[in-house]
This record gives structure tokens, C-alpha cells and sequence, in this order.
């Protein structure tokens, strides 16, 4: 064995592997990509559990991130204390689900997730309008934007509430084949 580091137990990366889209390798290459965020908050060995939390700061200035409108509310929907500030856990559990290795319907529900800023486990005109807003940068009308969410409405709502719960959002997922290569990072 020499001076090999042990990182993690063999059941924690079983565990790991058991719960992700990764490999151990790519396991351990995330857990090397976390860790630099911080060397002085993230132990090299993990085999106790430590309870280390990087704050958003850090994780929304990941190169993955940094440019991406919804870096806040990933990092808010992915993390366990809903602020954006990730356990490795956290961290693992998001590069995951943003895999490209990640099936359609947890994309989906995870996108449904960011783009639900109130939390009310519906998009409503309001989340669509800020949604909007996020990916034009603010380069709509607000004309422009009520008619492109009113048409989303219209479209989407499929049980005409006026508002889109996860299963209308899932529906019109199916209809864009473009979601699964736009809703991913590659480690």
C-alpha cells in the first residue's frame, strides 16, 4: 500500500456509486474538483464523515457555473439548506443529475425545481417571467415577456389552472428533444 491516501471507505464509494450517474474514478475527480474550491475547509480524508459545507460563493465561481444564469438557483434547489451552500453531497448529487448520464425525467424534475422560485411546486406566471428574464438577460420588452409566458401558459397548462405543476412541465420536456443536451455539465 505504501502512502497511498485513503479518502474515502470502500463503502462509501460503493455507496456513492449507488447513488450517482459516476464511476469511482469520476467519484474521486469531483471530490478533487471540490476540494480545491476550498484545501483549507476540505479534508483529504473523508472515511469520518466531516461535516464541511462550501459556501455559494465558491460553488457559483466554478468555471461550470459562473456564466450560467441559474448558477443561484442551482446551487439554492441542490443544496440540502436550500441557501446554495453544498456538502459534498450536495455537490456530488448536482454534478449527477446535470450528468449526461442522468435520465430525462430527473433533469426534468430538477429543472422544474430551479425554474419554481417560489417553492410553491407549481411555475407560475411570475416564475416563467423571472425564468425568462434569466435566460434573455433582461433583453425582452415586459410586453414581450407577458406574451411569451401567457403563450407558455396556454400551451403547457394542461389542466387549464393557469399555472404549470411538474406533470405539464414534464409533458412539454417530451416535446423538446433540445432539453436533455442543453440540461447538462460535463466534469
Amino acid at each position: 500500500m505504501g502512502n497511498k491516501q485513503t479518502i474515502f471507505t470502500a463503502q462509501q464509494l460503493d455507496a456513492y456509486q449507488d447513488c450517482t450517474y459516476f464511476t469511482r474514478k469520476e467519484i474521486l475527480r469531483l471530490f478533487y474538483r471540490y476540494r480545491d474550491l476550498a484545501p483549507q475547509l476540505v479534508p483529504l480524508d473523508y472515511t469520518n464523515q466531516p461535516d464541511v459545507k462550501l459556501p455559494y460563493e465558491l460553488i457559483g465561481s466554478m468555471p461550470e457555473l459562473k456564466d450560467n444564469p441559474f448558477r443561484q438557483r442551482i446551487a439554492e434547489v441542490f443544496s440540502e439548506d436550500g441557501e446554495g451552500n453544498m456538502t459534498l453531497d450536495d455537490f456530488l448529487d448536482m454534478f449527477s443529475v446535470l450528468s449526461e448520464m442522468a435520465p430525462r425525467d430527473l433533469k426534468a424534475y430538477y429543472a422544474f425545481k430551479i425554474y419554481d422560485f417560489n417553492n410553491d411546486d407549481f411555475i407560475c406566471k411570475s416564475d416563467l417571467e423571472k425564468t425568462l428574464n434569466k435566460l434573455t438577460r433582461n433583453e425582452l420588452t415586459e410586453d414581450e415577456v407577458r406574451m411569451v409566458c401567457e403563450k407558455v401558459i396556454d400551451e403547457a397548462d394542461l389542466d387549464n389552472d393557469g399555472r404549470l405543476s411538474l406533470e405539464d412541465f414534464q409533458h412539454m420536456i417530451v416535446r423538446a428533444p433540445e432539453f436533455l443536451s442543453t440540461f447538462h455539465i460535463r466534469i
